[in-house]
């Protein structure tokens, strides 16, 4: 019993000498000389973030990172610009993109579809030439799977995250990602091709200024002359080439970061994108509407390439007359 006691004193003895060295060579916290005596203490180990975050001015430190672009330990922009995103921009999405669709619907409801006057004729004229259609479906393809990817950024995790689960949903994110910035060439590709072959039938003139003067005949049935293009689709045109454009600019900026700005500029940056994007995606689904169902006879200029004459008659008069006089003055073909 005596020698149990004395080693179980020894083992006591041991076990507090070892609890002591440890306190002791525990640093102690580091006190700073201008931290306030009451209140926040931004050196306590029970601080919070948002105490933290609220009081950055008391937060001193040195970083030595060699890439000046990572030193950056606190940004409260982008506290900001994350609210942003996950707040304001879903709402701004569904006000155009939801908007828009309920505005087509209802135009649609009230005036139905814009039908042949008189209905399809036997004669056809050549609206768009195979290259044409070519750099037009090459910019739409592309700019359908920007708008839908793109889409899924703002407002997948709201819309489609509770419809296929994080799993599926994960899946599709990581798909559309890369894709968004790879099809960006194709559809700056498709632009610089527009511009080149469409910017002189596309200048605006005071037959545009009529033709919107009238409603472009959607309203009382009476189609204003037009030539190649209407003043309606001249206005699609310069909203796809500049603000094509401005996207490329914009999306380039942030597909290569930190080359022309900071982070503080590419959250703006990718603000403006952002918006741009909802703008155009608004206005090309009025663009598709027209162009599909809500018009008889227009899907056949970018489908075929040949338009039915009386259609074509009815709403780009003036270029149908030009055609016909170009080929009444060409000499005829040699017969085989």
């Amino acid at each position: 019993m005596f020698r149990t006691s004395i080693v179980k004193r020894l083992l006591l003895a041991v076990a507090l000498s070892f609890s002591l060295h440890a306190a002791m060579a525990q640093p102690a916290p580091a006190v700073r000389q201008d931290a306030p005596v009451s209140g926040f203490n931004p050196d306590s180990v029970e601080v919070h973030q948002d105490e933290l975050l609220a009081n950055q001015r008391l937060i001193t430190g040195r970083i030595t990172l060699p890439d000046a672009r990572a030193r950056t330990l606190i940004q409260p922009d982008g506290r900001m610009w994350r609210d942003y995103q996950r707040s304001v921009v879903p709402w701004i999405a569904a006000v155009l993109v939801l908007g828009t669709i309920a505005v087509l619907a209802l135009f649609y409801a009230i005036k139905g579809r814009i039908m042949i006057e008189g209905g399809r004729g036997l004669a056809t004229i050549i609206r768009f030439s195979s290259f044409e259609r070519f750099m037009h479906w090459l910019t739409a393809g592309s700019w359908c799977v920007l708008a839908l990817s793109g889409l899924n950024m703002v407002a997948g995790r709201f819309v489609l995250l509770p419809l296929l689960g994080n799993e599926t949903f994960s899946a599709l994110s990581r798909l559309l990602k890369p894709a968004h910035n790879y099809v960006a060439f194709p559809f700056m590709l498709g632009i610089v091709l527009m511009l080149l072959v469409w910017l002189r039938a596309n200048i605006p003139n005071q037959v545009d200024l009529n033709w919107f003067k009238a409603g472009g005949g959607f309203l009382h049935g009476d189609h204003p002359p037009a030539g190649k293009f209407n003043g309606g689709q001249k206005m699609v045109f310069w909203i796809v080439v500049l603000g094509g454009a401005a996207m490329a600019a914009t999306g380039l900026t942030l597909m290569f970061p930190f080359v022309v700005t900071n982070i503080f500029g590419m959250q703006i940056i990718q603000v403006i994108h952002g918006l741009i994007a909802l703008l155009m995606i608004a206005m090309m689904l009025s663009h598709i509407y027209i162009g599909s169902v809500g018009m008889e006879g227009a899907i056949d200029a970018m489908g075929s390439g040949e338009v039915d004459l009386t259609w074509a008659k009815h709403h780009h008069s003036l270029w149908v007359a030009d055609e016909l006089a170009k080929a009444e003055k060409s000499p005829p073909s040699p017969a085989e």
